[in-house]
Order: C-alpha cells, then structure tokens, then sequence
C-alpha cells in the first residue's frame, strides 16, 4: 500500500535486505528497466539509496536481499548509491521525524545502459528518450 511503513527488516535499523519488489503491467515493448530509490527529504540533498539497472523487460520483481554487487546473475547492473556502495543501502533518517522512500521503475525502450557503477543522475542522463512509462512506489520510515 503506498505511503505504507516500510518494515525495520528494510532499514539501516534492522537487517538492511532489499525489500522484495513486484512489477506488473510492464508496457510492450519494454527492453530493459530501471528502478531508483531515494529519499527527497534528506536534510542537505535528495539521498540515493538504490540503483538498479539493465533489469531484463520480462522481469516481475527482485527479490528480498540483492546482493550488493556490481552486476547480478541476471545480467542486471547496480550503481553507486549515496554510501558509494554497490546496492540497497536502507532507510536510515536523522532523528525522528518519518522520511518518504520513493521507489521508481522505469520501462526503457532500449537496453542496455551501460556497464556498473553508474551514479543516479548518470542513469537518468542516461534514460532520455528511452522511457516507454514510469511508476513509482512510496514507502515511510521514521525511527522511534
């Protein structure tokens, strides 16, 4: 359910596994997709925490815990998040007050990207004229 906490299992807090992830309606056509995590209210700047990409057309989800290298046995590629760390790097807001997770999957017309590594604003250089559709979910995490 969007707007939904996100389990502490997710978090910096808890365990720090990729939540697991579902995709449906890919439109036609889709090549390759894209997803982006990350949270806009961050104290100085908008907080990547996940880059994925090169994520076969036909996919319908990744699963709980992707590992956090470069490139996973389905061919999809990862780039740097925030921590410039390869993979998720959950939730993990300053002080109390609940942040929005904002996941984003792109359906690309065209694949692949490119190689590992990439940064988010790369990856969104990169998604020009390629983008079929976008979607997005909306996770809340705050501590206690």
């Amino acid at each position: 359910m969007p707007g939904a906490t996100i389990p502490v299992k997710y978090t910096a807090d808890g365990e720090n596994l990729s939540p697991p992830l579902s995709f449906d309606g890919i439109p036609a056509g889709t090549a390759s997709l894209a997803l982006v995590c990350e949270d806009p209210d961050a104290p100085l700047f908008t907080f990547i925490h996940w880059v994925v990409y090169d994520i076969p057309g036909g996919a319908t989800g990744l699963p709980e815990g992707v590992p956090p290298d470069s490139t996973l046995p389905n061919g999809s590629h990862q780039g740097m998040n925030g921590w410039k760390k390869f993979g998720y790097g959950g939730p993990s807001p300053p002080g109390h007050k609940p942040h929005r997770y904002v996941f984003r999957l792109y359906a690309l017309r065209e694949g692949p990207i490119s190689e590992p590594g990439r940064s988010a604003k790369e990856l969104r250089r990169a998604l020009e004229g390629r983008v079929l559709e976008s979607a997005e979910y909306v996770g809340t995490y705050g501590r206690p």
